[in-house]
């Protein structure tokens, strides 16, 4: 299973470079059925990295360009009049796929966004009453621009954001990076020559293994201190939900499947940790003037006591 994993990392290294922590993470989501955003400026490749992904991936992809004036049943689907049959006809929306592509979440309307709620969590869509289920594997790849940099942007709502099993902060690439990317597309689009290496049957079987990983208590009670302490800590005002401590735990999960381990470690904890929780978190307007989200959580996983002797147990 982890050659076909090494596979599809490679194939997504023909495009991307330097993006091995991105690949991980977005692999680890794919197998405990979470849903990923990808925020940074626009043209660090945050669209590209979630098309080869799906590329890499044999199952149907779909892609929404969001805009302000995309509607609700643009996303999710709708019944329409046949003047030929004289009747109404369901038509599903994009959202019925296996890996949807959001780009550029954030330039939707709240009224849009919010139409992706149901079919993230329950993975099941409602037209007019009828709820049809979707495909599986099911994934959301969301990206967006930071809020604070862009013009008519409007900034996803907590609800929506305690969705998101993940949220990838996209750096500027290192000078050796960026020198051998422009070198890489010069000529040639390698994105053309990207083959799909994983089955949705494969993706089934890797999330039988996944689920198998042990958690044992003291690791158990490492992710609960985080989590509350996320809950107490003076800068924060919205600390993160049970929800977000059970992402924690299947993360981990993923973090020691890769590694070929049979049970989670600290590490495994520690690597998945800002990306499932800090987008989860809300800081209170004084420590905003001063600090960052990711700031405040550093803060919070360096003040809790990591397990010595945590593992297989």
């Amino acid at each position: 299973m982890l050659t076909k994993l090494s596979k599809l990392k490679n194939e997504i290294s023909k495009v991307l470079i330097g993006r091995e922590a991105e690949m991980d993470f977005l692999i680890i989501s794919l197998l405990q059925g979470g849903h990923v955003l990808l925020e940074s400026v626009p043209g660090t490749g945050k669209t590209l990295l979630g098309k080869t992904f799906a590329k890499s991936i044999n199952g149907e992809f779909k892609r929404i360009q969001f805009t302000p004036d995309v509607l609700p049943s643009d996303v999710s689907g709708i019944q329409y009049f046949n003047p030929k049959t004289k009747e109404f006809e369901l038509r599903p929306g994009p959202v019925m796929t296996n890996i949807l592509l959001a780009d550029e979440i954030n330039r939707a309307t709240p009224r849009t966004q919010s139409s992706l709620l149901e079919v993230m969590e329950e993975k099941q869509v409602t037209i007019d009453g009828e709820t049809l289920k979707l495909p599986d594997p099911f994934m959301v790849i969301a990206t967006q621009n930071p809020v604070e940099t862009q013009q008519g942007t409007f900034p996803l709502p907590a609800a929506q954001l305690d969705r998101f099993f993940m949220k990838l902060n996209i750096q500027y690439p290192s000078f050796e990076e960026e020198l051998n990317m422009i070198r890489r597309f010069r000529e040639t689009d390698p994105f053309t020559n990207i083959t799909a290496v994983l089955s949705t049957e494969d993706i089934s079987s890797m999330r039988a293994a996944v689920k198998k990983i042990k958690v044992n208590e003291d690791i158990e009670k490492y992710i609960l201190a985080i989590i509350r302490q996320t809950r107490e800590h003076a800068d924060i005002e919205l600390g993160a939900s049970p929800r977000a401590a059970l992402a924690l735990i299947r993360a981990s999960q993923g973090a020691a499947f890769l590694k070929e381990r049979e049970y989670v470690i600290p590490d495994d904890v520690q690597k998945c940790a800002q990306a499932v929780l800090a987008h989860r978190l809300h800081i209170t307007i004084e420590a905003s003037l001063t600090k960052t989200i990711e700031g405040v959580f550093s803060e919070i996983l360096q003040s809790v006591a990591v397990p010595v002797e945590a593992g297989a147990k």
